[in-house]
């Protein structure tokens, strides 16, 4: 799937969940809270690297894993997006920095 494809996706589900948090909350979530549940999203992610290091018990934790790395993508998709930024500019651009940073 091509990068701007998964943007897509992203934006489909964000929009079904901004119709739910309307119904059930009257409002759609701001942008504070989308990077604050971003946040609890981390530290999920943190636990359950901590488990596949054998650290944590966690069942499923490599599924659990995948499931938490495509929630914190999701997110950062969905900020970028709030805040008008090309996130496929902005991540070639960025690693294009790293590289020339390493190669010095």
């Amino acid at each position: 799937m091509e990068f701007q494809a998964v943007i897509q996706r992203a934006a489909e589900i964000r929009s079904k969940y901004a119709l739910l948090e309307r119904k059930q909350y009257g409002a759609e979530w701001t942008t504070e809270e989308l990077a604050l549940g971003f946040v609890g999203d981390v530290g999920d992610l943190a636990k359950l690297v901590v488990a596949m290091q054998g650290k944590r018990e966690i069942s499923e934790a490599h599924d659990k894993l995948a499931h938490e790395l495509a929630d914190c993508l999701w997110s950062v998709i969905i900020l970028a997006q709030a805040h008008h930024i090309d996130l496929e500019t902005a991540f070639l651009k960025t690693m294009d920095e790293l590289d020339n940073h390493i190669n010095k």
